[in-house]
């Protein structure tokens, strides 16, 4: 009998060394021990920037200030990022060394019962973090080579002289922006009429803009029917009859939420696991937390709901967590889109009365050298009160960037507060701060 059994091993872990420390009896289950620490760490986030990082490195290379020519030698950027996986995942499994660890495939088969490996294993609260998995629509023949996903690009041995991508989420433009800059000819296929239409238009225009640049094909309006491996490569038939040839195609339609370790009918599924604003399921006691909830699929939201969570059963009465104050970004190159709070997409869609401030960047110097002539910041605040609302950035390294709003939100500081702050020249803060005035 555990005080709390954490079932998935990705973020999940920070809660389990929490409620471990604060003396509670504890089991983590992963199904795979060499991925503790979760899809972030070795299939995601972690690994995907590394590689953008390097490919924007032979980016900045081709600038005519700069002589002779980079390439990626992908079999070495690979090895170098196994074994930093490998150095971070030892680090990870020292941390949890506090608790027990239990490798297997789990089920949860009645309350506060989870079944692993023929043993059942008991619980007076469950703590579920299955994550999620990449999403390939019908008709599609994933084959793991040429017709791949995003865990695939991260063990390539070659970079491929074309690609198609399907879908326009942050991993379909994310690795958009790794194998244009990277030498590849890229053809980008939308099911949509636009890119990032969630966006401000002028951001949604300006990544348009960005592509373009950087030599990527864009085909909005186009959805798949079948995609299947040919003599030639990849042979992709669209809705409308038309066809298209290319090396390889990357599927990047999303993910859906790892639901089938809940085997009994009191814990609700409907697009993920069911749960309040406290992440508890249909069941009490039982909760979920990161992709499997289908609330964000982000590993910074994750890691925030297993700590709440354990904040919870610890009895520390922590007030609910606001998931709109969560920082949301896609890291494109050269400059990369982050939105915190509410943009104007959702301001509008809401009918909320609000300011918006916009400052270009190519109002400052600094933009000239930073590939930022086409990047801009929107702040948002409220018409009546001046409280800040939220903040859009399109610009070099805008996850970064956008950190001194989400803290504004945090601490529900208004225009007059945010206008008190000085930040440095040169930098595209000083934009930010800009918008602020303007306001």
């Amino acid at each position: 009998m555990y005080d709390i059994i954490y079932i998935g091993g990705g973020l999940n872990y920070a809660g389990a060394i929490v409620a471990a420390k604060a003396g509670k009896k504890v089991a983590l289950i992963e199904s795979d021990m060499s991925q503790l620490g979760g899809v972030c760490l070795h299939k995601g986030c972690i690994p995907s920037k590394m590689f953008l990082h390097y490919s924007n490195l032979v980016y900045e290379s081709s600038s005519e200030i700069l002589q002779g020519a980079l390439s990626l030698d992908i079999e070495t950027l690979v090895e170098k990022k196994n074994a930093l996986l490998k150095s971070v995942t030892k680090v990870v499994t020292k941390q949890c060394s506090h608790f027990e660890l239990i490798e297997g495939k789990a089920k949860i088969i009645a309350p506060h019962k989870v079944a692993v490996n023929g043993e059942v294993y008991e619980g007076e609260y469950i703590v579920i973090g299955t994550g999620s998995s990449a999403f390939v629509p019908e008709g599609i023949e994933y084959n793991g080579d040429d017709i791949i996903i995003s865990d695939d690009v991260l063990e390539l041995t070659y970079i491929p002289k074309e690609i198609a991508i399907y879908g326009t989420g942050a991993i379909g433009l994310e690795m958009a922006s790794f194998f244009a800059t990277a030498g590849s000819s890229v053809t980008v296929i939308d099911r949509h009429d636009s890119l990032l239409k969630s966006a401000h238009p002028q951001i949604t225009k300006a990544l348009k803009e960005q592509f373009v640049n950087l030599g990527v094909t864009l085909l909005t309006n186009h959805s798949i029917q079948s995609a299947s491996e040919s003599p030639d490569g990849v042979q992709i038939r669209f809705e409308d009859g038309i066809t298209l040839q290319t090396q390889m195609l990357l599927v990047a339609t999303g993910r859906k939420p790892n639901v089938d370790v809940v085997a009994t009918e009191e814990i609700e599924i409907k697009r993920g696991i069911t749960t309040d604003e406290m992440f508890e399921t249909t069941l009490a006691k039982h909760y979920a937390i990161g992709d499997c909830n289908a609330k964000l699929q982000l590993a910074h939201a994750a890691r925030a709901e297993a700590l709440h969570v354990t904040k919870q059963i610890l009895g520390k009465s922590p007030k609910p967590l606001n998931l709109g104050h969560v920082v949301k970004f896609i890291h494109t190159l050269p400059m990369s889109y982050a939105v915190v709070g509410m943009g104007k997409n959702e301001l509008e869609n809401k009918q909320l009365p609000y300011k918006e401030s916009l400052v270009l960047l190519k109002q400052f110097t600094y933009s000239v050298y930073n590939h930022a002539k086409n990047g801009l910041i929107v702040t948002y605040a409220d018409e009546k009160s001046g409280k800040i609302l939220g903040a859009e950035i399109f610009a070099p390294n805008a996850e970064e960037l956008i950190a001194s709003v989400a803290m504004s939100l945090a601490g529900d500081m208004n225009l007059t507060q945010a206008k008190e702050t000085i930040l440095a020249h040169p930098t595209f803060s000083e934009a930010l701060e800009r918008t602020f005035y303007k306001l």
